[in-house]
């Protein structure tokens, strides 16, 4: 039973979910002389449902003092890319559309959600 995963969207709202990624590193794109840098960071995710795929986010990270301080909401620019690691195996059970990952992008409001959608 292969099913061939087709799209993934990355959304912005708020939700939570208790899947944890891996911080694969940063790069500076922007030097500042006070605070942090400016950069674009990437993390890594398992699709907590779907074995088999995993994905990775590349995000702008607002740098400065309220960079530094937790205080700047970061820019909403981002990339995802999803990518067979292995034998897909989905959950007979699964909906048309769940959300599969979910941070925080601010400290209060914002919010980086990944939501999963497949075709069969």
């Amino acid at each position: 039973m292969k099913r061939n995963l087709r799209l993934y969207l990355l959304l912005l709202g708020i939700g939570t979910l208790n899947v944890q990624a891996e911080e694969i590193g940063c790069v500076t794109t922007s030097w500042k002389l006070i605070g942090a840098n400016h950069k674009v960071c990437i993390q890594a995710f398992d699709d907590p449902r779907v074995a088999g795929v995993s994905c990775h986010i590349s995000q702008a990270k607002k740098g400065g003092i309220s960079g530094a301080l937790g205080l700047a909401e970061d820019p909403s620019q981002f990339s995802i890319a999803c990518r067979q690691t292995g034998p897909i195996v989905i959950d007979d059970k699964l909906p048309e559309q769940e959300m599969a990952f979910s941070s925080d992008t601010s400290l209060f409001f914002k919010q980086t959600r990944v939501t999963r959608l497949f075709d069969v």
